[in-house]
């Protein structure tokens, strides 16, 4: 994590995007990512927040259930947990920009608004992937509509054809009963 002459934090949003994780269909951080992001002890962190739970409401932020930390740590191919007697803590995006305010360095200041632009990024490419998605199921309606009616059209066609061919088939059939000269 390097600095730029604007004293901005330079992280990639790859670096970030990849601490986000979807628990509880929302998008989240854990308090030990973002205890390292913003340069202070995981410890330190979850006292802040605990000293201050009241600005911390379930939309914001919550604990992990054992069931959800086991499902999150299965994710990970090498366990860099250690330890852990406490369930984390996680972060939803206003929470992210709560618990700036609470740490008061100038660095989770700072980085915090570089995560909030990370969501931001994260909700324009979703957006805009949901457009191409809505416009593709567009297009897929509109030509399973023609192909309805094209085999339609085709049943149609096959019909047709074996009336045909049954009127030639009654035409061509031998005659059968009493006949005339006139007939023969």
């Amino acid at each position: 994590m390097s600095k730029n002459k604007d004293n901005k934090i330079m992280l990639t949003d790859e670096v970030i995007m990849s601490k986000i994780f979807i628990v509880r269909g929302q998008k989240v951080m854990l308090d030990r990512d973002l205890a390292e992001l913003y340069e202070v002890e995981t410890k330190v962190l979850k006292q802040a927040v605990r000293r201050n739970l009241d600005i911390f409401p379930e939309h914001f932020m919550f604990e992990l259930t054992e069931n959800e930390f086991k499902n999150l740590r299965s994710q990970f191919v090498t366990s860099s947990w250690g330890g852990q007697r406490y369930m984390p803590f996680v972060f939803k995006e206003h929470g992210i920009l709560q618990l700036a305010n609470v740490i008061r360095s100038p660095r989770a200041r700072k980085m915090s608004v570089r995560i909030i632009e990370v969501f931001i990024k994260m909700r324009e490419m979703l957006s805009a992937h949901t457009e191409i998605l809505l416009k593709l199921e567009e297009i897929e309606n509109k030509y399973t509509e023609h192909d309805d009616k094209i085999m339609l059209i085709f049943e149609y066609i096959k019909q047709l054809e074996q009336i045909k061919q049954e009127e030639l088939d009654f035409q061509n059939r031998k005659k059968i009963g009493f006949k005339r000269n006139k007939d023969k």
